[in-house]
């Protein structure tokens, strides 16, 4: 099969089907990050730094494991291809699994080994299929746009997977409470069922599309060649410039999110209707995204788009809080604050989201740069590349985020609006300056990345001509 033939427009259905196994990373990292942490701490008994200290050596363990899982995903030989047979074997025993970490099988507080094995289990059996189901984008298509239509739909449907299941959290399952062990079962069979049923359908709608033999056979697995190859990959220019943008932008993102919660009760003073709004506000900024991205991609480039908007979004996060500190806001916790606030909200979090859907996209194109160089491709290996970068990163955010609350001075078990205004303003400040030099640096490597629309077409044209025999891989005539 040449390289024109995977530039053509794909059915709708292929790309809802693939947009749709995108969600159960979303059920994941809404409960990872919302819920786990309140559920085993408050409703279980466990103490709060035992329960972090798991889901961060779980962090750690699948950010290694996960290279090796992209590689095992590239030397997958059978009749559904490479990628599928991950999803419908990883899909159960997924469920299963999120279903016992909601339900432990114990009496009283669980043990530091049992959370401890279930979050390993579960990150890496959500690895088995994230991974080979974004790696399945560069294998679906080869065109720019294309591919960037993919990955708008994969976050559309993840973060509306994890927003809605968080309303229904909210105002269903948890509404006797975030404390009551019992009420957390029902949150965990309905993740459950959600992950299995759209994890199968993802795969079963790409099934006649990509299930077909690999069109070489790779050579029998050994820990020597894998790493050797996972080596290799990584070693290519584009994906080193591109993890170095990507690794500022996830250390700034892991810190927003865990200092979220302080920002907005301590700083913001967010009243229960506040909260309730806010998942709207996030919703909003992911449509606006799938709406408006590929234009911007199709005008500017993916390189222009990530590097803009990153310098934007930056700016539009900090200009709240340089207003409050030059005192030309609102009064914190009214409804003037909220609204403007959530407006804010909406501009920058819809530019981050470009840059993480652009970035992902990027890497699509990393691909052929290295089948180019190499006569190999390695989906698996990039994405589950990407995936290492962001994991490591995001643990550096959360380390940074507690130093920051640390070095503050906030004090535990505070109440909204009395807490002394310099350890609000500390923590202000020492959040805003980690953004800003974060965004500066990530802003600065994502312009460098060397693939362009006109390289990536002008790639294609080599690798189409090579698999007719007119010339080489490396573009030079027989």
């Amino acid at each position: 099969m040449t390289a024109s033939d995977h530039t053509r427009p794909l059915p709708m259905r292929v790309k809802l089907a693939n947009g749709i196994g995108s969600i159960a990373f979303g059920v994941k990292d809404n409960g990872f990050s919302v819920f786990l942490l309140i559920f085993y701490n408050q409703a279980l008994g466990m103490e709060a730094w035992l329960v972090s200290l798991a889901l961060v050596i779980a962090l750690v363990v699948d950010a290694f494991v996960d290279p090796l899982l992209g590689n095992l995903s590239d030397r997958t030989y059978t009749r559904w291809g490479r990628r599928l047979p991950w999803l419908y074997l990883a899909a159960v025993p997924l469920g299963i699994a999120w279903y016992v970490l909601w339900s432990p099988p114990v009496d009283g507080p669980p043990s530091f080994a049992l959370l401890l094995g279930m979050a390993i289990v579960i990150r890496l059996l959500l690895s088995a299929c994230e991974v080979p189901s974004v790696a399945l984008v560069p294998e679906l298509t080869r065109d720019y746009d294309e591919r960037t239509t993919l990955f708008r739909f994969r976050y559309l449907f993840g973060w509306t997977g994890g927003l809605v299941l968080l309303f229904l959290a909210y105002n269903v399952f948890l509404r006797d409470g975030l404390t009551e062990a019992e009420s957390y079962q029902v949150y965990g069979l309905v993740g459950a069922l959600v992950i299995v049923v759209t994890t199968l359908i993802s795969a079963l709608g790409q099934h006649t599309y990509v299930a077909r033999y690999p069109e070489t056979r790779p050579p029998p697995f050994s820990l020597k060649t894998a790493f050797a190859e996972i080596v290799e990959a990584f070693s290519e220019r584009a994906f080193l410039i591109l993890s170095a943008g990507a690794v500022a932008a996830y250390v700034s993102q892991g810190m927003t999110f865990s200092l979220s919660n302080y920002l907005y009760l301590f700083a913001w003073e967010f009243d229960e209707a506040a909260l309730a709004v806010y998942p709207l506000i996030l919703f909003a900024s992911v449509v606006i995204v799938f709406v408006t991205l590929g234009a911007l991609h199709r005008r500017f480039g993916k390189v222009r788009v990530a590097a803009a908007a990153t310098l934007l979004s930056m700016t539009f996060w900090l200009i709240p809080y340089a207003l409050r500190f030059a005192g030309q806001w609102p009064e914190v916790g009214s409804d003037a604050s909220n609204m403007l606030l959530f407006a804010f909200i909406l501009v920058s979090n819809s530019l981050s989201v470009m840059i993480l859907v652009s970035a992902s996209s990027m890497v699509a194109e990393i691909v052929e740069a290295f089948e180019e160089r190499t006569g190999r491709r390695a989906e698996g290996s990039f994405y589950s590349g990407n995936w290492f970068v962001q994991k490591c990163a995001t643990g550096a955010g959360i380390l940074i985020a507690g130093i920051i609350i640390s070095v503050s001075g906030l004090p535990t078990g505070a109440e909204p609006g009395t807490v002394a205004a310099p350890i609000i303003d500390s923590l202000i400040a020492q959040y805003c300056v980690a953004v800003a030099i974060l965004g500066l640096f990530s802003a600065w490597w994502l312009a460098r990345f060397p693939i362009s629309r006109e390289d990536h077409e002008a790639r294609l044209a080599t690798l189409d001509a090579a698999a007719r025999g007119d010339v080489d891989a490396s573009g030079a005539t027989p």
